[in-house]
């Protein structure tokens, strides 16, 4: 057989298998996947998403404080984003008196908008592929070490050559594992003040208990506003400030959505790992997942436990519940989803493919013939130092309050007679501060002890201090982190500045202390034989990807490879989507403000709704915003659809086919969440606040319908 008629016969035979199929992908604007998009229902072109030369829907999508996404909905530079994106702000305005988190804000009038330090709007300019430049002089027989240094000069070098106006920035990021590099031009806006905020009783409804899943009822939205100077540049903040004219901004739509519909969600998504070989997938399933779920379990269950017990411990330890309970839940959906849609499976039948080409290609055989031995061979070898890794963050680290100070006091005692002690000092007591506001010393005792358990249980004892682990609960009635014991006179937990504030004292205190020193150890144990060869090993495994990632696509020229994540402007599109659960009914792709009300619960924390909207609700008066009529009318809130999202989408416009804005991106739902490491149309969901609902808060409810002024309203 011919080289040419295996090749044919090799892609009529996989050209069922891509990473991105049926939508998918997070695409660079500047090289979308048209074809695909029209022939799943858009109507307008690429350039109308992204054109450097002229107003474009790109024009409209801010990077949100350098975390978030958001749009400008109105030419007086109204900005739309999640609530939980503008949370920091909408808390930094409250108070006793005007708590705006629980009653929510509207500023009636541009004097009433509040200003908000350091939040920023950036604009993405233009996007160049600058590979060649980037790589220049870097050959394949270099060390990785060689290669970093070509790389971050020629970064340098092409950085300070870019033509670009004075009030704009430049940055270049690695795409493809390192394989590509892209300069982005931008602009950013520096004085964005608060506009408007629904109550937590809408913005923040349904709150840990709805998280990561689907039926949802929440309108998680709040509105900002970018101001410039009277030229219309950027600027810090002045009164003599005007709202930004922005060179496009996006129309409204309230047509309403369907099953079927074509949507596409343009925003900055964070980080994902979509090309991963087949052993990564099944590390994360077997090893790295069930140790992280099982730590935060162990925690969880505790802090549960006594948060029903006692209200004042549930107000302390809510928002520190949500943190641990987020990822917790999100590894869990990861692992039900890996399983369910057979990642393992389609990824090793995708290898199979690869190798199947690259052994009829003499060259490929030879450039890459031993990647995929080489991996497994890696990911083995790194199997106990990966559970090790995980263990130390997760049981040491992250859900141990008075763990990570017993590591925050290491780096102190390591910085004694150093001209860094006094700042770093400086540093740990505001950190301190803070911690110890809401730190409970008994139930964080019992939380440590048991995470310290099963750290002796199942970290591999090759790992572990070589004289054991001697914590119990006289090491925490002995130690000054807890508060229990006094630095010269003074508890930690009273008075942070004042037990710190003599140097010789403290270091006596800390250097004696029970849990510092067993933490110590720890500490020592991991850093001496955990972390060197781990550390070895991901390097190792970062070259291979590079080169992994680099011989799909030369492999597989037949398909278009999207760039992982990198939280820069990326465009995704699928279709509106009903969902089926693990062990549920399926469900429509719609819910309503009716079964918003029927979650209702009178003075409860996640799910206590605003009276007013129970009215609005009760007489269904909806405006123009619901869906049908009288009796009969209801209130559209959030819809799911097929479009591939991560972090760092929050905030994300929701675009019909025409660019007009339909819904703004929020969450996932829960099995979906591996779409950062593999997607399923069939299973990966993104949610959205419905446009109507946001408009339908902001005027029937809020009674801002000067904002919806400013508005262009497609009906």
């Amino acid at each position: 057989m011919t080289r040419i008629k295996l090749f044919a016969l090799i892609a009529v035979f996989c050209s069922g298998i891509s990473f991105a199929q049926q939508g998918g992908g997070m695409w660079i604007p500047t090289e979308l996947n048209e074809a695909e998009m029209k022939q799943m229902g858009m109507k307008i072109s690429a350039q109308d998403i992204f054109n450097p030369n002229a107003p474009s829907i790109k024009d409209a999508i801010a990077h949100f404080g350098g975390g978030c996404t958001s749009e400008v909905i109105s030419s007086r530079g109204l900005l739309l984003t999640n609530h939980h994106c503008g949370y920091g702000q909408i808390q930094s305005h409250s108070s006793v008196e005007n708590d705006y988190l629980k009653n929510g804000f509207w500023a009636m009038n541009a004097s009433e908008e509040l200003p908000n330090k350091g939040l920023t709007a950036t604009f993405i300019i233009d996007i160049k592929d600058v590979t060649d430049k980037i790589l220049q002089g870097v050959t394949d027989d270099m060390s990785e070490d060689k290669r970093q240094e070509f790389v971050k000069s020629n970064i340098e070098i092409v950085s300070k050559n870019v033509v670009k106006e004075v009030y704009q920035d430049v940055f270049i990021r690695a795409f493809y594992k390192g394989n590509k590099y892209y300069q982005f031009i931008t602009e950013t806006y520096r004085d964005v003040r608060l506009v408007g905020a629904p109550p937590g009783g809408i913005g923040n409804f349904g709150m840990d208990t709805d998280n990561w899943s689907w039926p949802r009822h929440v309108g998680d939205f709040a509105l900002f506003r970018i101001y410039a100077d009277k030229n219309n540049k950027p600027a810090e903040y002045s009164p003599d400030n005007v709202p930004y004219t922005p060179k496009h901004f996006l129309p409204i739509s309230i047509k309403g959505v369907k099953e079927g519909d074509f949507t596409f969600v343009f925003g900055f998504p964070g980080s994902t790992d979509e090309y991963l070989p087949s052993p990564a997938l099944e590390q994360i399933l077997n090893t790295s997942n069930p140790a992280r779920i099982g730590i935060r379990d162990v925690a969880l269950r505790i802090l549960d436990s006594k948060m029903r017990q006692d209200n004042a411990t549930r107000i302390k330890y809510a928002s520190k519940y949500a943190r641990i309970s987020n990822y917790h839940k999100k590894w869990t959906g990861e692992s039900l989803g890996l399983k369910k849609s057979n990642a393992v499976g389609k990824r090793q039948k995708y290898e199979n493919e690869f190798t199947q080409r690259i052994n009829a290609n003499p060259q490929w055989k030879s450039q890459y013939g031993n990647l995929l031995k080489e991996f497994n061979e890696l990911y083995d070898a790194g199997d106990a130092y990966q559970l090790a890794e995980i263990y130390f963050d997760e049981a040491i680290y992250r859900n141990s309050e008075t763990f990570r100070v017993a590591l925050l006091m290491q780096n102190l005692i390591k910085a004694k007679g150093t001209p860094e002690f006094d700042g770093l000092k400086e540093r740990y007591v505001n950190h301190l501060k803070g911690l110890y506001k809401d730190y409970d010393a008994a139930l964080d005792q019992e939380v440590s002890l048991a995470l310290i358990d099963l750290y002796k249980k199942n970290v591999p004892a090759q790992f572990l201090p070589d004289n054991a682990i001697h914590i119990n609960a006289s090491s925490f009635a002995n130690s000054v982190l807890t508060g229990k014991q006094k630095i010269n006179g003074v508890s930690i937990l009273d008075d942070t500045a004042k037990a710190f504030e003599n140097n010789t004292a403290l270091l006596e205190a800390l250097e004696s202390d029970p849990l510092v020193q067993e933490i110590g150890l720890i500490l020592k144990a991991y850093e001496d034989k955990v972390s060197p060869k781990y550390t070895a090993i991901q390097n190792q495994l970062a070259q291979l990807q590079r080169t992994y990632m680099q011989a799909q696509l030369d492999v597989f020229p037949d398909k278009k490879f999207f760039p992982d994540a990198n939280s820069t402007l990326r465009v995704t599109y699928g279709k509106v989507n009903g969902y089926k659960p693990e062990d549920k009914p399926r469900y429509d792709a719609q819910t309503y403000l009716d079964g918003a009300v029927a979650k209702h619960i009178p003075g409860d924390y996640e799910f206590d709704m605003p009276q007013k909207l129970i009215e609005l609700e009760k007489n269904k008066d909806f405006g123009i915003y619901g869906e049908g009529k009288k009796k009969k009318a209801k209130m559209p809130v959030n819809f799911i659809a097929s479009n591939h999202t991560t972090g760092g989408n929050s905030g994300s416009p929701a675009l019909d086919k025409d660019g007009n804005l339909i819904g703004l991106n929020f969450d996932r739902v829960w099995e979906g969440t591996m779409s950062d490491l593999h997607y399923d149309p069939e299973i990966c969901r993104n949610i959205m606040v419905d446009a109507r609902y946001i408009l339908f808060i902001i005027d029937k409810f809020a009674g801002a319908g000067y904002l919806i002024d400013e508005m262009k309203i497609v009906k």
